[in-house]
């Protein structure tokens, strides 16, 4: 088949569901990777079933894992044209003084590590494609935040970003930073009344990878418009 392969991290829900909607609608299969395949299965069906979406069982943080998904996707579809390394979680309160330090340890796994083990597991199958990584940066990596572990966690992924891009350059393969506001998603625990919806994120996802190949966007910061005063 001739249609573009996407793999999406964190695919089950959120921007990752929100992106493989929007890109199986342009002409992309997609591989939607979770850690529990079965709550992908309603989406694959969704999406047009196994022709269209693979769903694949996979830990950002478990180096066998990520690269287990890699070669479930070659083994499938072949080849991977584009990574969305989404996968992520947030924090809990408690700033740096007094936050659950288990929970930090998930996060900065899941929101560094796992990035890097994505892009290290992607890193062959892109440069024989020569294709397109999209990395799930935040504002919150652009911006200091009082006792934000997250905020840390997004700073590093704009680090890893800019330190791929330079590495990589000269093989074709463009690196995007996908770099939200608050978007309203499962993420929270209850429904922020000001922020950009999942699918506006996956409007830029869709609006870097539609360039041409001579055309690397590297970073969309995208916000919310201020609400109007009345």
């Amino acid at each position: 088949m001739t249609q573009p392969v996407l793999l999406i991290t964190g695919g089950s829900t959120g921007i990752g569901a929100a992106t493989a909607r929007q890109a199986v609608a342009n002409g992309y299969r997609v591989v939607l990777a979770a850690r529990t395949a079965s709550k992908l299965d309603a989406l694959v069906a969704e999406l047009g079933g196994e022709h269209k979406a693979l769903a694949v069982a996979c830990d950002v943080t478990d180096k066998a894992s990520v690269q287990a998904m890699v070669d479930t996707t070659l083994d499938q579809f072949g080849q991977i044209d584009a990574v969305f390394a989404n996968a992520g979680m947030g924090g809990k309160p408690g700033g740096f003084c007094a936050a659950d330090t288990d929970v930090w340890k998930d996060m900065i796994l899941t929101n560094v590590y796992g990035v890097g083990l994505t892009i290290q597991c992607c890193a062959a199958a892109l440069k024989a494609s020569r294709g397109h990584l999209l990395i799930t940066g935040s504002a919150a990596g652009r911006a200091t935040i009082a006792g934000s572990m997250y905020s840390a966690t997004k700073w590093a992924v704009s680090a890893i970003g800019y330190g791929v891009r330079e590495e990589l350059r000269g093989t074709g393969i463009r690196v995007t930073l996908i770099e939200p506001g608050m978007v309203d998603t499962p993420f929270f625990d209850e429904h922020p009344e000001h922020a950009l919806k999942d699918r506006d994120v996956a409007a830029s996802v869709m609006y870097a990878l539609s360039q041409p190949a001579s055309v690397d966007v590297n970073e969309i910061l995208i916000r919310p418009t201020p609400a109007v005063d009345d």
